[in-house]
């Protein structure tokens, strides 16, 4: 029974939601109107950066649904990560584990011509539903690693050596012999060569590497 009598001046609860809908709507139109605004006074002009380290590989299914669309893989050389010195290098391939590699990474969209150096690190995440997430998570990940190996107050783990097990396992199943003789490590590149043993149709492209 109602506490009050009804005289057909009030709407339903479907209506009570309608509104408060409606008042949620006119606080942001509000917000935007008055408040956007004021960040023009922290609008900084883009400058895009002489070189992006960072290579990041999506995955699509001619625009059908599909779980794997989420999925980001990101893949970046370790030397041009802002670590501080040959320790912190050591440091940040030990913390990266089984996803460092020597050469560039299948499908990584790097060169497999490319200068190895200190090698790769290949970071991917399909968690989360939105390829946005799954990317800060990468990036995220990525910025603690650094942290971690350039900080000067922790251990730099220099007794503990680099462990090439996971290579030498992906090599065997490869079946292409190269885990054999340490070739994993000293494989012989074009860089190798002595120039003047290449053709010109070969070393033109190498010369600007």
């Amino acid at each position: 029974m109602l506490e009050y009598d009804y005289n057909d001046d009030d709407t339903t609860s479907g209506g009570h939601l309608m509104l408060r809908e409606q008042r949620q709507t006119l606080y942001y139109m509000r917000l935007i109107e008055h408040e956007m605004p004021k960040l023009v006074a922290y609008r900084k002009p883009f400058v895009a950066p002489e070189k992006s380290p960072i290579i990041v590989r999506s995955l699509e299914y001619g625009g059908e649904d599909h779980p794997a669309n989420a999925k980001r893989v990101a893949v970046v050389a370790v030397d041009d990560l802002p670590l501080t010195d040959e320790y912190s290098i050591h440091k940040f391939k030990l913390l990266a584990g089984p996803r460092w590699s020597l050469k560039p990474p299948t499908n990584s969209g790097v060169s497999e011509l490319a200068e190895w150096g200190n090698g790769f690190v290949k970071i991917s995440c399909e968690d989360f539903s939105y390829p946005a997430q799954n990317l800060k998570w990468i990036s995220d990940t990525l910025d603690r690693l650094i942290k971690e190996a350039n900080d000067p107050e922790k251990d730099t783990f220099v007794d503990v050596p680099q462990d090439f097990g996971h290579l030498y396992s992906a090599a065997r199943k490869q079946k292409l012999g190269e885990h054999r003789r340490g070739r994993i490590l000293e494989r012989p590149t074009i860089h190798d060569f002595p120039q003047e043993w290449l053709p010109d149709d070969v070393l033109e492209p190498y010369e600007n590497m």
